[in-house]
């Protein structure tokens, strides 16, 4: 194996990593059961993590779980401290007020108390998606508006490629990303065809296309956003992590889905239409899962050069 399929397997087994504590923050996994996820010796397990994704094993899961107590303190008062606490593996309140002021510096009630006192509108969690600066924005631009409806869907094969960074280094290395995407599962015959239909012109697959953001950029820091670009597989096609592809399920349950037909400079409108003129409005509050987005078709062959795309965000009553 050469050098450079070693560093994307070994890349490609802390993504992995990653994706399991993701999944179970709830109850904090232990060394020997991340470096069995990982198949590394639990001796050299935390040095690998550490040299990948230049910080400690520890710090990463304790920002993790902070950071979705921030947006849970923020964005679900129907939670109180103690529910949140248990939901992110602490044992009881105390505990975890603890560990969340060494981290932020202030309790858990005083950030709750100051972040709603302090909001003087909603977060627009358009900056999931932010690919132009405000500046940049067409003047008279009509209110992006989409057709909004709720699904039960059910959990989905996926395999995917994973960039982490800034929206801005996503946005330059999306092409490749794609490309690698499409080239590792032509490769393991992952793509099924429509076949038949007069959609084969401009989308000849059945698999979705989708990027999934992992963080929620009001509260991590961009550098760490972790964004997977992926396509569905059906259930009975198995997909081998082969150091390129990396193989996780898409969480099924209640999403609000937006379907929007939007230039490229509307999509942060496009999000902020879900959030704050349908979530906000309509009696849901967001789940404890990624939103992702699903491509529908390539708007270079459009004349419009239109984007149709969707907006998936979890979602409970």
């Amino acid at each position: 194996m050469s050098r450079k399929n070693c560093q994307e397997e070994y890349i490609n087994r802390i993504h992995k990593v990653q994706d399991y504590i993701e999944q179970h923050l709830d109850n904090v996994p232990t060394i020997e059961e991340l470096s069995l996820v990982a198949g590394f010796s639990k001796y050299h397990f935390s040095r690998i993590f550490q040299a990948i994704l230049h910080e400690p094993l520890a710090h990463y899961v304790h920002r993790l779980r902070i950071e979705n107590a921030l947006f849970m303190l923020a964005h679900r008062p129907d939670k109180n401290l103690t529910e949140i606490g248990l939901e992110l593996g602490y044992t009881d309140s105390a505990i975890f007020s603890r560990a969340f002021k060494r981290y932020i510096g202030v309790s858990p009630r005083e950030y709750r108390k100051e972040y709603v006192s302090n909001f003087k509108e909603n977060f627009l969690l358009s900056d999931y998606n932010k690919r132009n600066d405000n500046k940049n924005k067409i003047e008279g631009q009509p209110i992006v508006t989409g057709k909004i409806v709720v699904e039960t869907i059910e959990e989905k094969q996926v395999a995917y490629v994973r960039h982490t960074g800034t929206y801005e280094t996503l946005e330059k290395e999306y092409a490749n990303l794609i490309d690698t995407l499409f080239m590792a599962a032509e490769k393991q015959h992952l793509l099924v065809k429509n076949e038949g239909t007069d959609r084969d012109l401009h989308d000849p697959y059945k698999n979705w296309i989708l990027a999934i953001y992992h963080d929620n950029p009001e509260f991590s820091e961009d550098e760490s956003f972790r964004t997977s670009i992926c396509l569905t597989v059906p259930d009975d096609i198995p997909i081998r992590e082969d150091g390129i592809l990396g193989r996780m399920v898409l969480e099924g349950g209640l999403y609000v889905v937006g379907h929007f037909e939007i230039k490229r400079e509307q999509y942060e409108d496009a999000w902020n239409y879900m959030y704050l003129e349908w979530i906000a409005t309509n009696g849901y509050v967001p789940r404890s899962s990624y939103p992702f987005e699903v491509y529908r078709n390539n708007p270079s062959l459009d004349e419009k050069h239109i984007h149709k795309v969707d907006i998936y965000v979890p979602v409970e009553k």
